[in-house]
């Protein structure tokens, strides 16, 4: 009988271990990611070079320490180093990842209006990923948004009609099997943050909803980190729109100079919640057919922020929101 062990080789120690380890070493052990960390770690996760227990182990480790700054950075430059697309004029970089569950997402009205005004707008989404929440993936073909597949679609698109959506499959499927794991794991990963910093075409503002307080400066200083121009808002509902009821934080940074301002309410008293939310009312007003008190006020709140983030003051962003929505009825 053979007593000998069976296993007399130390197996060596996977190359990505290293940053679970980072993250995971205890409350004294665990400390961030470095930038060149972070890089080199998506790098790891955007190649395939990542067993799934060490992605699943990663991402909740991050989550539980919340990401920093430098880590995003990071990761977002290791995110455009693989995009291979080409230089494409963009104004605004729209992430949509949160979906609405309390209002509409009057938000998808703006950006039809800014377009329709001559702003090339991206649209990026990452599918509907949580329950009971309404999506822009879902609602593009009723509000007559363009779909692309494509960074060439997409180019096409803005030169035709200055607005273009395109999923996060189709750009970066990595990070959209990242996004999908929310489910399994029972949160929201990193990867949800991440996707509103990428900004992969380089636009002249990215735009970022960030619900949760106090991530909104750790946003603003990933994008200061990468040289971008950037808004960052507590959007309604986790998107980019601007509650009308509320007083509202833009925390901006602009030429690697960080700046601020305080938005006050349009609305003297909050309005109603819908009992329902009904996509068919988006398209009603959007044609005139329909009046909607509060949605009016987000469109025209909206479309001044993405004014603002291409250098307008807001009184002068104001104004020439109103004369926007109006012309969309020509």
């Amino acid at each position: 009988m053979n007593t000998e062990p069976k296993n007399l080789t130390t197996p060596a120690e996977h190359p990505f271990a290293h940053f679970v380890r980072i993250l995971g070493k205890g409350k004294r052990g665990a400390r961030d990611l470095t930038r060149e960390e972070a890089r080199e770690a998506m790098a790891m996760l955007l190649d395939d070079k990542v067993e799934d227990t060490q992605l699943g182990a990663f991402l909740m480790l991050l989550r539980h320490k919340e990401e920093s700054a430098e880590e995003m950075a990071g990761f977002a430059e290791a995110v455009r180093a693989r995009l291979n697309a080409p230089q494409i004029r963009l104004d605004l970089d729209w992430p949509s990842y949160a979906g609405k569950k309390r209002h509409l997402p009057w938000y998808l009205l703006a950006v039809k209006a800014l377009a329709a005004s001559g702003v090339r707008i991206l649209l990026h989404g990452g599918g509907a990923h949580t329950a009971g929440r309404m999506y822009s993936e879902q609602l593009i073909k009723l509000l007559e948004i363009p779909l692309c597949h494509d960074w060439a679609g997409v180019a096409q698109t803005l030169d035709e009609q200055q607005l273009a959506f395109i999923s996060l499959e189709d750009w970066m499927p990595q990070l959209q099997r990242m996004i999908d794991l929310r489910n399994i794991l029972g949160l929201r990963s990193p990867i949800h943050s991440l996707t509103r910093v990428i900004n992969p075409l380089k636009a002249q503002c990215g735009l970022q909803s960030i619900f949760h307080p106090g991530y909104q400066v750790t946003h603003r200083e990933a994008s200061q980190l990468l040289a971008d121009t950037s808004i960052v808002i507590k959007g309604e509902g986790g998107e980019i729109e601007m509650n009308p009821d509320a007083i509202s934080h833009l925390y901006g940074t602009t030429g690697g100079v960080d700046w601020d301002e305080q938005w006050p309410p349009l609305s003297p008293q909050r309005h109603v919640k819908p009992e329902m939310l009904e996509p068919q009312h988006l398209l009603a007003v959007w044609q005139g057919r329909s009046e909607d008190a509060y949605g009016r006020l987000a469109v025209i709140a909206t479309i001044a922020l993405g004014l603002r983030g291409l250098g307008e003051p807001r009184e002068a962003a104001f104004a020439r929101a109103e004369q926007i929505w109006a012309q969309r009825l020509g």
